[in-house]
């Protein structure tokens, strides 16, 4: 069953509600490939996809960013 809902966009304090990872853990993982890049929504604001945020909590140990999954 597909849904047409756009995917939302997460603000930081809710990744790291969701995730349970410390703000420098999450960049960290950015910057080497295992977790989700952010979007820049305005010229001081970032947010990252919520199905991105989704995969990534599915298998954490496992995700790279090329694949998505």
């Amino acid at each position: 069953m597909e849904t047409n809902t756009p995917d939302r966009i997460l603000r930081l304090n809710a990744v790291l509600d969701r995730t349970g990872l410390s703000r420098s853990t999450l960049y960290r993982k950015m910057d080497s490939g295992t977790f989700p890049k952010n979007l820049k929504i305005s010229t001081r604001c970032a947010g990252w996809r919520e199905s991105a945020v989704n995969a990534w909590m599915r298998n954490p140990i496992f995700y790279d960013v090329q694949s998505g999954q």
